[in-house]
Parts: C-alpha cells; structure tokens; sequence
C-alpha cells in the first residue's frame, strides 16, 4: 500500500475514533446535566422535629467572627469540606452562584477541615473567588455537629436556627437552590415532605470518606493524613466490591481485603 493510502486510512482512523470520543464526552456532559435537573413537582424533605444547630464560634479567614446566633434571621447552609476533597472542589462554584444570586436571604458559611497551613486555604478561596466566609475549624466543632464522616457535608439551617436536613457529598445544586427558597419564604413548584433526622444517610454522590474503620490515623501527621485519605479514597479494594478500600471499609468493615490493605497504605506513608 502506498504512504499517501497509509496516510489517508490513518486520517480517517483518528477522525472516527475523535468523533467517537467527543460524542461520549457529550453524552456524559447532558446525563450530568439531566442528573441535576428536578421534575416539576418534586419534593423537598426537611426534618420533623429540626434541632438547633450546636453553639459555635468560628473565626473566618479576614478575621470575622461568626457563632450560631449571629447566623439567624437567614437561611444557612453551613458546607464543611477540605481543600484536597475533589467532590468539594466540584460543588464550590454552585455555592458561589448560590451565596451571590440570594446574598439577601441566604449565607454559605464554608468550615474547612484543613490541618495544615491556612495559606492552601487562602489561596483556594482566592482561585475560586469564593464571595462567602469560609473558616477553618477545630474538632471540637466538628464534633459538634456529630455525623461528618465523608466530605462534603453540609447542613441546612432556617431562620430560626434549626438543622433542617443534611447532605453527605456532592450537593444537587438545583434542589439546594429549591430547598434555600423553600425556607426563605419563596414560591417553590415542590411538595414539603417531613421526614425523620435519624434515618440512615449513606456515603453517596461522590462523599469522600474520612473516617476509616479499623485504622488508626492519628499516629500520622497533618501532611500525611491527607496524602492517606486521597489513597483509600482512590485505590480500589480488590475483594470485588467494586468500591475504594474506604468506601469498603465503611460499607463492609468485617471484609479481610481492604482492613491490611488500609493498614499496609498507612504504614507505608507513615513511615516516610
């Protein structure tokens, strides 16, 4: 065969496989998409008997200082996340579109669970030209709020201060909006439906897990916790689950796969 027939067929190759591809990258981009969107109709779930959120003191990065009190009168969404958690990343520019469309009626209040240097935290504020308070905030507060196991989480606070529902992962921007409304006083096309504050809330939409069953993280330094996390985040198990070593360890921590592999990956980095 000729070079210029070589060629040709090549050319033609590369534009087929091209075309396949981006007709995938489209049809990937317009299932998210449709994943976001709410059917007119739909509900919006709030707790039966909301609790006040715990009493707590932050202070944000420019030096404000915010407590429980100071936040009432609005709706919150109180987003607790980390600078090294992609699904956080992910959701960071809706809570911006968020924070500026109802700057009025609602505040974001960004707690990050970052243990390292402020600056990473600054400098990921800055990069996102994030427009609502974000601080940095001990375990005490962290335990205040019970429950925060995977990130992002976040609660959604009404005016009079009680957590009305809780969000484990990547926030649905569109039903957040709706929720945000809801409690504001503003017309939502939604049904209101109560539900319990106990029922289980799974790791879903992407959570990325922090507490690992099993596996003691507090011999590793703040530098060493995140690269461990990121590790189990991302490695999968190998028992064929299909799922991460810390997602098997929270869904299954009786599985003898992923309870050494864990270990082994702590050991490791704990030992550089």
């Amino acid at each position: 065969m000729k070079l210029s027939r070589v060629l040709i067929v090549i050319a033609i190759v590369a534009m087929t496989g091209l075309g396949i591809w981006v007709s995938l990258r489209f049809a990937n981009r317009v299932e998210q998409d449709a994943a976001m969107a709410l059917p007119d109709g739909f509900t919006l779930r709030f707790f039966k008997d909301p609790q006040m959120v715990p009493d707590f003191t932050v202070t944000t990065l420019d030096g404000r200082t915010i407590t429980a009190d100071s936040l009432r009168g609005k709706v919150v969404v109180i987003n607790f996340w980390a600078t090294w958690c992609g699904p956080c990343r992910v959701e960071v520019p809706d809570l911006v579109a968020l924070q500026e469309k109802y700057r009025d009626e609602v505040v974001v209040l960004g707690l990050s669970t970052d243990e390292g240097s402020p600056d990473a935290v600054r400098q990921f504020v800055e990069q996102f030209e994030i427009n609502y308070p974000v601080a940095i905030v001990s375990r005490d507060v962290e335990q205040a709020f019970e429950g925060i196991t995977g990130l992002p989480t976040s609660f959604i606070v009404d005016p009079e201060g009680r957590v009305v529902q809780k969000h484990v992962g990547l926030l649905n921007a569109v039903l957040t909006e709706q929720e945000t409304r809801s409690l504001a006083g503003m017309d939502v096309n939604a049904r209101i439906e109560y539900v319990d504050a106990d029922r289980p809330i799974g790791l879903d939409n992407l959570a990325l897990v922090r507490e690992i069953p099993g596996v003691d993280l507090v011999v590793l330094t703040s530098d060493q916790r995140v690269e461990v996390l990121q590790t189990l985040n991302e490695e999968g198990c190998g028992c064929g689950c299909g799922l991460t070593v810390a997602r098997c360890r929270v869904d299954d921590p009786s599985c003898d796969v992923s309870l050494p592999r864990a270990r082994m990956i702590v050991d490791q980095i704990a030992a550089r």
